[in-house]
Parts: structure tokens; sequence; C-alpha cells
């Protein structure tokens, strides 16, 4: 009875810790250019991926919503910002990754983990829809046909 009494309270506090926005810190993009995580969901609506170049169902994620995302860029103002969680030893894996994949997201780079930290999920790949600085959609893993779910919940949020 203990045993299951601890797991309801850490499940609890889990739940309790996820935040409602990104924290208020700046990441460097790939060209080195800070980038405060407030300012990139003003006054509009934006989707933020947490990957690793790791994770594999990460890249399929991020490999998939490529192969549309001009078209959707164009047909309900889609936005994507890419956060690596790569750590520091494995950051300097991630301009080559995105390079060759020919990604056109803006990615940044967390390899302290701050991000995910603060958001209370230990787990990638996370997808967030952030409308007006608020998560107002979570994610967590990837299958197929989860990009045509993200899409439908973008354009219900932004109102397109």
């Amino acid at each position: 009875m203990k045993k299951l009494l601890f797991i309801v309270v850490l499940f609890s506090f889990t739940f309790a810790k996820a935040q409602t926005a990104l924290p208020e810190i700046s990441l460097k993009d790939l060209n080195g250019k800070e980038v405060s995580l407030a300012s990139i969901s003003e006054d509009k609506t934006v989707v933020v991926s947490l990957w690793a170049t790791w994770c594999v169902p990460c890249m399929r994620e991020l490999d998939t919503i490529a192969d549309v995302y001009e078209d959707m860029q164009e047909e309900i103002n889609f936005e994507l910002i890419a956060i690596s969680v790569d750590d520091s030893r494995s950051t300097r894996r991630v301009k080559p990754a995105v390079m060759g994949k020919g990604w056109e997201y803006t990615v940044l780079l967390d390899p302290n983990n701050d991000v995910r930290r603060h958001l209370g999920n230990p787990n990638v790949p996370l997808t967030l829809i952030i409308k007006n600085g608020a998560i107002v959609y979570r994610h967590s893993s990837f299958t197929p046909g989860a990009e045509d779910e993200l899409f439908d919940k973008f354009k219900e949020i932004a109102g397109e």
C-alpha cells in the first residue's frame, strides 16, 4: 500500500511540475545567435519540438513534417521551432544533421536541457503548440500519422 501511495504522489508531483509556458531563457541557434524563448510566440501560434540527434522517433517526426513544411507554412502559417536537447558532447552533431536533412526549421540548442527540465518531461520527442506564450497542446512520442493530428490541432488552435 505504501508503494502505491508513493507512486500516486510521484505522478501527482510530475504532473503538477509540468509547466504551462516555456521558460524565460535564451538559447543559441545554429549560428550562435541568442534567441529568447519568450519572443518566439509573441502574438502568434508556433510549434516547438524537443528532439535529439540520437532519438530515432524525433528524426522521423521532423523528417515527416519537413516533407510538407513549405506547403503548411503557406496554407496555415505553420512555424516550427526545433529545440535540440543534445548534450554538450553531442551538440556538434546537430548542425550537420540539420543541414544533411535540409530542414527549414529554426533550430535552437539546449545542451543543458533547461527547457526539458522546466517542462517536467524527460522524454523526447516532445511536441508543443504555443499560442501567445502559453502551452496549449502537448504530445510526446511519434507514430506515423501524428503529423496530421498536429496540423489539425494547429489549425484549430490558431483559428485558421
